[in-house]
């Protein structure tokens, strides 16, 4: 997002419009923020009324200029209500879900939807909002049952959103239901990354592939998912010779990584994440990468390096995903002692962040990680 979509010359009408504000949720100093405005995941875009210090609009993903554009016009009706009908209803629902109130936003959306026009222009971004909310909140059923009786429009943008949201809530289900879903929905996300190319952020393709491949393994079929993953790199390596600046070609750091892992060829993110650290020496993120492609190759003293590399840079609780990564590598070497100590280590550091960053989920990963660790060493 702010590599493509922030650069954009349309979104220079909005500048006075909103105050700007990015927070780094990782930072320490953030957690106040973070207790007041819980964030499920990234990025998320709020916008927040200065005199209550309530958000009032909430949007979980990213989107194009355009799209932002919409968005940024349904917050300000959050923020400012006035009439009635399914607009104010709209308005209604998105102020819920700024104030953390999911259950009660989605049932508004819900609403919203059974009463509007079928032709009500804010009917497409409704939709997406509430499996958006399904997605988060364990919806799955009717998140899958949604995204299936909303794919009869144009083949477009909000056609894969929908097709995404709703393979990956179908991928969530269990049993008949779960499979028969996935089956439905992988076919109609294959369709909205195939040709004709739908307009859509390069980032939001890359996620439909990584889906993809998901639903190929849930079937058992190795093969298939390589093949996806094979398109999947191909497509991330072509759209990196496009871009002109280290930062917009970093954005697809984490895809090709994954994609190269997935494709059974991780060392065609090598070259690709030495040059991001060259690019940005004061960034964990790039040698954290690094160390993961390292290790996948085999190279286990250089990804024992560039993880030691990272560590050095990191901090807030994507630390400990660092942390792991090197538990990851010494166990691969068979140090699994050492690994253990590493993993007390990140515990050590987890208890000390605020509670806003670190969930009791995550701590308790970490403890039966490292008790499942202690134990293999007493058999042993």
């Amino acid at each position: 997002m702010r590599a493509f979509v922030f650069t954009d010359r349309a979104l220079e009408r909005h500048a006075g419009r909103f105050v700007w504000l990015s927070i780094d949720a990782e930072k320490k100093q953030n957690a106040g923020f973070l207790e007041k405005h819980p964030i499920l995941g990234f990025p998320t875009f709020l916008v927040i009324d200065a005199e209550k210090e309530e958000a009032v609009f909430r949007w979980l993903g990213g989107a194009s200029a355009s799209q932002l554009e919409v968005l940024l016009d349904d917050a300000e009706r959050a923020l400012h209500p006035a009439g009635s009908g399914p607009d104010a209803a709209l308005a209604e629902a998105d102020r819920l879900l700024g104030t953390g109130s999911g259950a009660e936003a989605a049932r508004l959306y819900r609403d919203t939807l059974a009463s509007a026009p079928l032709a009500w222009p804010s009917r497409d971004r409704t939709v997406e909002s509430l499996l958006s909310v399904l997605g988060t909140t364990g919806g799955r059923e009717e998140c899958v049952a949604l995204a299936r009786g909303s794919l009869s429009g144009d083949r477009n943008a909000h056609f894969a959103f929908v097709a995404a949201a709703g393979l990956d809530c179908a991928l969530g289900l269990e049993g008949a239901a779960g499979t028969e879903a996935v089956a439905a929905l992988e076919a109609t996300a294959r369709d909205a990354v195939g040709e004709p190319r739908i307009e859509m952020p390069a980032d939001d393709r890359s996620s439909l592939y990584s889906l993809l491949v998901t639903a190929r393994k849930s079937a058992a079929d190795a093969e298939g998912a390589r093949t996806v993953a094979e398109e999947w790199l191909a497509f991330l390596e072509a759209e990196a010779t496009r871009m002109t600046s280290p930062e917009s070609r970093a954005v697809f750091d984490p895809h090709t990584l994954a994609a190269s892992i997935e494709a059974g060829a991780p060392e065609r993110a090598i070259p690709v994440l030495e040059r991001s650290e060259t690019d940005f020496p004061g960034d964990y993120n790039p040698p954290a990468r690094l160390a993961m492609a390292l290790r996948e190759v085999g190279r286990h003293d250089d990804a024992l390096a560039a993880v030691d590399r990272a560590l050095g840079l990191a901090y807030g609780p994507r630390k400990l995903r660092v942390y792991s990564t090197k538990a990851d590598i010494l166990e691969s070497k068979g140090n699994k002692a050492t690994a253990r100590a590493v993993l007390e280590e990140a515990l050590r550091y987890a208890e000390g962040l605020p509670k806003a960053q670190v969930s009791a989920r995550n701590l308790d990963t970490l403890r039966k990680r490292i008790e499942a660790m202690s134990e293999s060493a007493g058999g042993a």
